[in-house]
């Protein structure tokens, strides 16, 4: 049966001061009514029902995550003792889902991205179904079709187009690394590397097999987890063998050596929401290229994201490439171009013992 795995464990510090360590990113309602991790299980529901839908998240993160997905089984939200990067999370998700359902398909996905269609989505993930149907050896990804040379994504080179497939699914000649501004055109230009969407299909023992032979420690360790479930030890298991496992993400662990991917290009519309600015891609702008979500006024203001509390207004004078955040107990004012340094002020938090911020 196909099973989702929606990995929410981020604590998505490029949204400060929204974001907090017991309120993340997947939490947030940052695209309209819907948190983001309720909007990618609803998403799921017209192919995946609740439940079949898993959550792998910090533990801490467990309860938060229950209260806003009650249709998810309790035991299908499993909770991280410890922040082990996606290929600890994708294992233990895997030998989970296994122990109940051994032909189990795993579609993985982040929990933190914003997808309009639906049904366009549902359709891909059947196809990519069918693939591996045909191939159960075979992993799927899903490429999103670029549209300008980011820097802040990974890349998938497609081969060989495969036949026999509902949409356009292409065999993986190469995965690369997020590039610089220049590589990043000569992709755009070449017409056949797609964004990595962090999306994958395949079989739990395939991609278990595939970390035998890549990880064979990490591997042992969830066999080990895996081994324990049911047991009243199991807790205690996956502490202290989760704690030793030696961290990666599934794309150095797994992807980038396997032989057999195939790469779907998506037919839908995709935004991973990686920082503020995504803002102003999913929110109208004005006729001054301002993006405001909650209360604003302004003078001789352009191009400025403003995110405030239903309570509070914020008003500006002359300027312009803001990002103005305001929160029950902090405000963040920065420029557009200086987004990325938003997790150095977390740093600095953190440094400053400042807990209550955090």
């Amino acid at each position: 049966m196909l099973h989702a795995v929606i990995m929410a464990g981020g604590s998505g510090t490029r949204f400060w001061p929204e974001s907090r360590r017991l309120m993340p990113k997947q939490l947030l309602q940052l695209a309209g009514d819907s948190t983001m991790i309720q909007s990618t299980a609803a998403r799921l529901g017209g192919t995946i029902p609740a439940d079949r839908q898993w959550v792998l998240t910090n533990e801490v993160l467990v309860d938060a995550i229950g209260k806003q997905l009650p249709g998810v089984p309790g035991p299908q939200i499993l909770g991280e003792p410890f922040k082990r990067d996606t290929a600890p999370c994708i294992g233990l998700a895997a030998v989970s889902i296994a122990h109940g359902d051994p032909d189990a398909i795993l579609l993985v996905l982040p929990s933190d991205h914003v997808i309009a269609d639906a049904a366009a989505f549902g359709r891909a993930i059947q196809a990519g179904e069918k693939l591996i149907q045909q191939d159960p050896t075979r992993i799927v990804t899903f490429g999103i079709k670029p549209t300008y040379p980011a820097e802040s994504f990974g890349y998938i080179q497609r081969g060989d187009v495969i036949a026999g497939s509902d949409v356009d699914a292409f065999d993986v000649q190469r995965f690369r690394e997020k590039p610089d501004r220049q590589t990043a055109t000569e992709y755009l230009a070449g017409g056949d590397f797609y964004w990595n969407s962090g999306i994958f299909l395949w079989r739990a023992d395939t991609i278990l097999s595939a970390m035998k032979k890549n990880v064979p420690e990490m591997h042992a360790r969830i066999e080990t987890i895996g081994a324990a479930i049911g047991r009243d030890d199991f807790d205690a298991v996956l502490r202290k063998e989760f704690e030793a496992i030696n961290g990666k993400s599934i794309d150095y662990a797994v992807m980038e050596g396997y032989p057999n991917v195939a790469v779907v290009e998506a037919p839908f519309d995709w935004d991973d929401v990686g920082s503020w600015q995504a803002i102003a891609r999913l929110h109208p702008s004005d006729e001054h290229g301002n993006t405001v979500v909650g209360n604003h006024v302004a003078i001789d203001t352009t191009g400025c994201i403003i995110r405030t509390r239903p309570d509070h207004t914020v008003t500006t004078i002359d300027v312009d490439g803001l990002i103005i955040v305001q929160t029950e107990d902090a405000t963040l004012v920065a420029p557009k171009h200086a987004e990325e340094r938003v997790r150095e002020i977390v740093k600095r938090l953190e440094a400053d013992s400042r807990q209550e911020l955090l």
